[in-house]
């Protein structure tokens, strides 16, 4: 049996709302789709504003323009992140300061938050990995001590919760991320979320190239013109029309991966109780979305032969990102809060499992089969 790590949701209704945005006279952003998106994210977050973007790191990029990021200027972000997370800052002549994770969430580690901050320090940038929220309320606590902005990279949340809220009602920006490989998809694009108001115009201006045009559709003005940074952040109505097909599906979509998680959590833990490799852990004020399912085994050799046990047996299980620090980009234009043991520890110990919706029993019961079978033959 082959099983692939990941399988884009394919829905009916997306296929029906690409046919009737053909249909419509607009085809590139702003048009009824993404419009309906905005407004759903909008009741969704209870926030301020929301915008459709081609990508999560395109969102990245717009929060870095409305929180003023200059050269010299410090961002503090975990080292165990996807690279758009830090270029979103290096872009803009910003540093990035990379700080250790939690051992149990992988997330940053709030506790040494304080330590990174210097006077160059402008924003702290939490990264929810997995879909299970960061610890929200201490790094705002954080962010109004030493009058930071903060802005969630969100990529992976799309139906998570934190202390019941969904993840991007917290903090003043969140960027989420609807690549092929997440949870919610349209192919390739993005959103960027606002919960503070005087970001709001702004960011109009951003994303359209750093033109007025929204004030002039709006009668506001009798012509546009070019008066801010910006660049081309929208997102086409193909993309928007797939992406609202998905969002009406959350629950069934969120609800699906999470069985699936669910299953593998309950199977693996005779061997944790063994000591043979670590589950997830879900802290208590967390709901998350099923996003990974991942393990972290004693030693990289663990980890990599299980991965080609698996691999040969056609179940695509694979690893995660290198440490953001520790690469020679992260080395170029970043710094670190010494020492990070966690993530030089676990991030070559980690193994993700294939979890996608739509995966049948036969499925990902033949996956934990695999576990079993790797486990019995060389344990």
């Amino acid at each position: 049996m082959k099983i692939p790590f990941n399988r884009p949701p394919i829905t009916l209704k997306g296929i029906e709302y690409i046919r009737t945005a053909l249909g419509h006279e607009r085809l590139s952003g702003e048009g009824y789709f993404n419009e309906t998106c905005q407004t759903w994210f909008k009741s969704y977050f209870k926030c301020e504003a929301a915008f459709l973007t081609p990508s999560c790191t395109s969102a990245l990029e717009m929060g870095m323009m409305l929180m003023g990021i200059k050269p010299g200027d410090e961002v503090i972000l975990p080292s165990f992140t996807f690279t758009s997370t830090a270029t979103a800052i290096v872009l803009f002549g910003g540093v990035p300061v990379f700080i250790d994770s939690d051992p149990h969430t992988m997330n940053m580690d709030v506790t040494l938050i304080e330590k990174a901050i210097t006077l160059k320090t402008k924003a702290i940038l939490p990264v929810h990995y997995a879909g299970v929220s960061c610890d929200m309320d201490n790094i705002m606590a954080i962010a109004d001590k030493y009058k930071l902005w903060v802005m969630a990279d969100a990529a992976q949340c799309m139906g998570s919760f934190y202390d019941g809220k969904p993840l991007g009602s917290f903090g003043h920006l969140s960027a989420f991320s609807f690549h092929d490989t997440k949870n919610i998809v349209c192919g390739e694009g993005g959103a960027l979320i606002i919960n503070d108001p005087s970001f709001v115009k702004r960011a109009e201006i951003i994303r359209d190239k750093g033109t007025n045009r929204k004030s002039f559709f709006r009668g506001e003005v009798d012509k546009y013109s070019w008066v801010d940074l910006g660049s081309s952040y929208l997102l086409s109505e193909f993309s928007a029309a797939y992406l609202l097909s998905q969002l009406e599906s959350l629950e069934e979509i969120t609800y699906n991966r999470i069985q699936i998680w669910n299953y593998y959590q309950e199977e693996l833990e005779e061997f944790e109780d063994k000591g043979l490799l670590r589950r997830p852990v879900i802290p208590d004020y967390t709901q998350h979305n099923a996003h990974i399912y991942y393990m972290i085994f004693p030693t990289e050799k663990a980890s990599d032969d299980l991965k080609s046990f698996l691999n040969c047996k056609g179940v695509m299980a694979s690893t995660h990102y290198v440490p953001l620090h520790s690469s020679d980009a992260g080395r170029k234009f970043g710094r670190f809060l010494e020492p990070i043991t966690v993530v030089n520890r676990q991030a070559n110990c980690l193994l993700r499992l294939p979890l996608y919706y739509g995966m049948t029993a036969k499925e990902y019961s033949y996956v934990i089969q695999m576990v079993k079978e790797f486990y019995a033959r060389y344990i």
